[in-house]
């Protein structure tokens, strides 16, 4: 006998909308709180963004940022930051440490003769110090940076906007992209809580954040519509819950393995990663709730046409169909 593994019944009767004031005014609370703490706090941008130079240095004893930091004073170099890196995956005797200098002058980033001067006094300190890697990226670049990663989030939003609109009907966009609003600005909003390094790592985790996310709404967007079809006369409401109730072992399940991959790399894929795969786990968790609670509950707000009439894809095709035939 096949065993399978349920981690919900196949019919469930939840009603997604019995605190419906309450998950809608604490995704209210949550977002405001988010924007608040990242225009306050800031994000801790990472060389990608600020320009400078990130040095990865190793040594087989305890680091001593102090004496790191005084060793470097001389060579005045501006804002240094030391930070020491933890990771289960380190031998004993490994200990690994970043030091972040920013950019210098006009040069963006520093010299070959100011690194070889930063190993020469850090090894006045430690011996046996090795540096492993080197990355810098002028302010030029940087800012270039910022406006594309901007960029490309915002392409991808409206992109799903018009996506959605398409293949369902405008309230529904409205929902989605609205969720996805609330997803983004959560996650930034922990990055900055937690001053976690916000690099273009990030950015890319935050776009498959997108994708993940509209995923599961439009999973429960695509049920949403075939019942309308089916319960013609039942209020809206009951039917978004039946819709949900449908997809939520299909949710559960996605989720819940896609989470067990990325708790897996969160905890031995290294710390070279982990801020990218926070984000994932992070965005995993806040767009499977969004899917549930927040852009169907918008689109209740908004209301629908429920009138029968030509489905919005087709009615858009038809035109430049007979446009092109002209």
């Amino acid at each position: 006998m096949a065993f399978r593994l349920k981690l919900v019944p196949d019919e469930t009767k939840f009603d997604f909308f019995k605190h419906q004031l309450i998950t809608f005014w604490g995704s209210m609370v949550l977002m405001a709180v988010a924007l608040v703490i990242t225009f306050v706090m800031g994000l801790n941008l990472g060389i990608d963004f600020r320009g400078g130079t990130t040095i990865r240095a190793e040594s087989s004893k305890e680091v001593d940022v102090g004496a790191w930091r005084s060793a470097l004073q001389p060579l005045d170099l501006g804002d240094v930051v030391i930070t020491q890196v933890y990771d289960p995956s380190f031998d004993a005797d490994q200990h690994v440490a970043e030091i972040r200098i920013q950019a210098q002058d006009d040069e963006g980033s520093v010299s070959p003769q100011t690194v070889s001067a930063i190993d020469t006094a850090i090894k006045g300190v430690a011996p046996d110090v090795k540096f492993t890697a080197t990355e810098s990226v002028g302010p030029k670049v940087s800012g270039e940076l910022i406006k594309t990663a901007i960029l490309s989030v915002l392409a991808a939003a409206a992109a799903i906007l018009i996506y959605i609109w398409l293949r369902f009907e405008w309230q529904f966009a409205v929902g989605a992209v609205l969720a996805l609003l609330h997803d983004l600005l959560i996650t930034v909003g922990v990055f900055s809580l937690f001053q976690i390094k916000f690099d273009l790592t990030i950015i890319a985790a935050l776009l498959t954040i997108l994708g993940y996310s509209i995923n599961d709404t439009v999973v429960v967007f695509d049920r949403l519509r075939e019942n309308l079809i089916k319960y013609k006369t039942m209020p809206l409401r009951e039917v978004m819950n039946i819709s949900v109730n449908e997809t939520l072992s299909r949710t559960v399940m996605t989720s819940g393995t896609t989470l067990l991959a990325l708790i897996s790399m969160l905890v031995l894929g290294g710390d070279v990663i982990r801020g990218f795969v926070f984000a994932m786990t992070f965005g995993v968790l806040i767009g499977t709730y969004s899917s549930v609670f927040v852009a169907k509950n918008i689109v209740l707000m908004i209301g629908l046409n429920r009138t029968e009439k030509k489905d919005p894809a087709e009615e858009f095709f038809d035109k430049t169909t007979k446009a092109e035939t002209k």
